[in-house]
């Protein structure tokens, strides 16, 4: 991983605080991460964790003077763009080219000659939605990669499809891939 420029897009999920230890683990290796998030995510995980983490400025606001452009500047940055956790919102929106906020602009925005990885964290029921199986359908015909989700104990109880993998897994997925 070292000196690979990662988009780390965030989504609301409380698996927000399972993608830190994934981002502290891609610093670790050499990455460059530069993180960006949902307001969703922002209520799961605070602005300050994740530029502690990345020593980068967190986006998540679209309509600041310093932001206008960042959804294409970034995109022409990064190496890859990864979506971790995706919650079937964003997962939705990016495969109807939904882009009413930071991540779902900078996501409609992704140049798919690069990789585009996602990583999914959601309710069992969210996750085999009709809408949300076409969804992932669209965008692995796209050239986007899923990685996960696991069958396992959920936040809200289940245990069943939905999980996040584990960010060691994503991590060696992600070294086995680049």
């Amino acid at each position: 991983m070292k000196d690979k420029k990662i988009l780390f897009a965030l989504s609301g999920s409380i698996a927000c605080f399972k993608a830190c230890s994934l981002i502290s683990a891609l610093v670790k290796n050499g990455a460059q991460v530069q993180p960006c998030a949902t307001k969703n995510a922002l209520n799961f995980i605070g602005q300050a964790t994740l530029e502690g983490l990345t020593h980068k400025k967190l986006f998540f606001d679209m309509f600041n003077s310093d932001t206008y452009l960042k959804h294409i500047e970034l995109n022409k940055w990064a190496d890859i763009t990864l979506l971790c956790p995706a919650s079937a919102n964003i997962i939705n929106k990016t495969a109807a080219g939904i882009a009413d906020d930071f991540v779902s602009t900078l996501l409609a925005a992704h140049d798919y000659k690069k990789p585009f990885f996602i990583a999914p964290a959601m309710n069992v029921n969210l996750y085999r939605n009709p809408a949300t199986l076409k969804s992932i359908q669209t965008l692995k015909e796209r050239g986007v990669i899923f990685i996960g989700p696991q069958k396992g104990p959920l936040a809200c109880g289940d245990c069943d499809e939905g999980r996040m993998e584990e960010p060691e897994n994503i991590l060696h997925f992600l070294q086995e891939r680049l």
